[in-house]
């Protein structure tokens, strides 16, 4: 499941880690509200970010207004302006495809002074059956570059599930960072939180891209992405209840209420298979054949037969 920027942060609030102030809103005045907010806190610099579940924000454009994602306000008359021109209108990143989100609501942050850009993601790794917890002084770009061109960019530590970062570990993730003096301090109690986050909530991927170093010398998650298991919201009621169905498509919505895993793609072959590296084969296998895959389902469960059919009508299948 994935959640928005601005509750990402407040979980990560939750567990000390530290982010900048920021505001959620849903309309021009919220929007002029929480500038003025932060302002008489002492902000005299306002980020006013679109909120779809999608990344490139910053690089992406509105289909009508042709308005960045990310725009950064001096004033709260600029903030006022570009929550006109981002509320209600498309937003086209090199994620969403040309069809492009809706943009339904904004996050309102201060903005920083930022002297250098760094990466953190905690995920788990299948293969070593771990955690980790990876770090790059590349950040601000895709981690998916880096570790295809400069891989030995990427510093990783192991982690095992439901056992804490040892203090040495997260030490060596900010000397890998290049952190200094308080810095490195704060660079390590930062780290030892995110995972902490991550542990207890049972998520699946924890992304900071960038982790920040303003020139005040603070460290600080300038953006955050979360998505936690599927499988252990039922551990965490208050977790999906952050769940935004109008940011996901209806039709695996529809498959999911029947236990079924249902990913929309482009195509005019319906795939229906049992376990993922299946399905991957049964795709390149279409492909070969010149056809394009429309859509692929796989059984959650194996007991789950007497309730295919009827999840499959939305999706234009016969019973049989």
């Amino acid at each position: 499941m994935n959640i928005h920027e601005y509750q990402a942060k407040e979980i990560l609030k939750q567990y000390g880690v530290a982010v900048p102030a920021g505001i959620a809103v849903f309309t021009v005045d919220e929007a002029v509200k929480a500038a003025e907010k932060l302002k008489a806190s002492g902000s005299g610099l306002f980020v006013v970010k679109a909120q779809i579940h999608a990344g490139g924000r910053g690089k992406g454009r509105t289909k009508k207004s042709n308005a960045k994602g990310v725009i950064l306000a001096k004033t709260v008359e600029e903030v006022k302006s570009a929550a006109e021109s981002l509320l209600g209108d498309v937003l086209v990143t090199i994620q969403t495809g040309e069809e492009g989100k809706l943009v339904q609501r904004l996050y309102i942050t201060d903005g920083v002074d930022i002297e250098k850009e760094y990466y953190v993601g905690v995920t788990l790794d299948r293969a070593k059956g771990l955690n980790v917890i990876m770090v790059s002084t590349e950040g601000g770009v895709e981690i998916e570059k880096v570790a295809e061109e400069t891989p030995d960019k990427i510093v990783k530590e192991w982690i095992v599930p439901g056992q804490p970062v040892q203090p040495n570990q997260a030490r060596r993730l900010a000397f890998a960072l290049g952190l200094s003096g308080d810095q490195f301090k704060k660079g390590v109690k930062f780290i030892q939180a995110l995972y902490k986050a991550f542990d207890a909530t049972d998520a699946s991927i924890f992304e900071i891209n960038p982790l920040v170093v303003t020139k005040d010398g603070d460290v600080s998650a300038l953006d955050a992405k979360i998505n936690f298991d599927d499988n252990a919201l039922y551990r965490h009621p208050e977790l999906a209840e952050l769940r935004d169905e109008t940011e996901e498509n209806p039709l695996e919505l529809e498959a999911g209420k029947f236990n079924l895993n249902y990913i929309k793609l482009d195509g005019n072959v319906g795939c229906m298979v049992n376990g993922a590296g299946l399905a991957m084969a049964t795709m390149d296998i279409i492909k070969r054949v010149l056809h394009h895959p429309q859509r692929s389902e796989r059984e959650s469960h194996p007991h789950q037969h007497f309730r295919r059919n009827r999840a499959m009508r939305p999706c234009g299948q016969r019973n049989r």
